[in-house]
């Protein structure tokens, strides 16, 4: 009969020594190779390819504003923080950043695609397609006839969805909705492109979409009556339950003073 006899005490501690020694000798070599390799030139970033939305930047601005922020090789590079070099360029919205083996970096940006101006008319504040908010340079906005927004910090996409709710009942009327703000107190009030200003009052988009509209409706009905075309609009008020105010240039709704005798 074969008996087993256990191993000595100190020839297991002699074995667990020798495994844990292989195991850190072979963990040494990797980080040494992974060192080496990550050093060596084939590994350095020979070329960064920008593809994508491209309009607002150009390889001038990308060489002097994001390759001084790119550090390490192919293997060492940090692709969030050059993502975020790359975000950081006016216009840039998103940019996606791969690797391409052995030594170049692929980037395909997205710029905001500007719809409107935001805030006052001295900012320098444009809002994207997504009701999103970015800084640029205005003097690169392409359109020549983006409205104008206002309202609340955090309500822009709000905003940009009553425009896009309301501008087609105005286009439809031949009235461009140059402006539209959202007041603190909840309130709509519009600027039309004929200088003619509108408070629309307060409400979800169909509210205020329904009040406009009635307002549309029998607006050329209103002015003919004075010898006037919608145009001659110069500002309405829509706040009223059953009706609405307006008031038109050149027409005057106050008696003329009766000559003293």
């Amino acid at each position: 009969m074969n008996t087993t006899v256990p191993a000595p005490f100190d020839v297991k501690l002699m074995n667990l020594t020798a495994s844990v020694l292989f195991v850190a000798l072979a963990l040494m070599l990797v980080s040494a190779v992974a060192m080496w390799a990550s050093r060596h030139a084939v590994f350095a970033i020979r070329a960064i390819t920008v593809t994508g939305d491209v309009t607002h930047n150009n390889s001038v601005t990308l060489r002097a504003n994001v390759v001084p922020h790119l550090s390490g090789t192919f293997l060492t590079l940090d692709l969030m923080q050059a993502r975020q070099a790359f975000e950081s360029l006016p216009w840039v919205r998103q940019a996606v950043v791969h690797r391409d083996f052995p030594n170049r970096v692929r980037v395909q940006l997205q710029e905001h695609q500007p719809v409107a101006y935001w805030g006052a008319e001295n900012e320098s504040r444009l809002l994207n397609n997504f009701g999103e908010v970015f800084e640029a340079n205005l003097g690169e906005v392409e359109q020549d006839n983006l409205p104008r927004l206002h309202g609340p910090d955090g309500q822009a996409a709000q905003v940009l969805a009553m425009y896009q709710t309301l501008q087609p009942p105005f286009e439809l009327m031949g009235l461009g909705l140059e402006q539209l703000e959202l007041t603190p107190r909840g309130g709509w009030r519009a600027r039309l492109d004929t200088g003619a200003l509108l408070e629309l009052g307060s409400g979800l988009a169909p509210e205020v979409l329904a009040r406009t509209q009635r307002f549309l409706q029998t607006l050329t009905q209103v002015t003919s009556r004075y010898g006037r075309k919608p145009e001659a609009l110069e500002s309405a008020d829509l706040r009223h339950q059953d009706g609405y105010a307006i008031r038109l240039r050149g027409v005057s709704t106050l008696a003329a003073e009766l000559p003293k005798k």
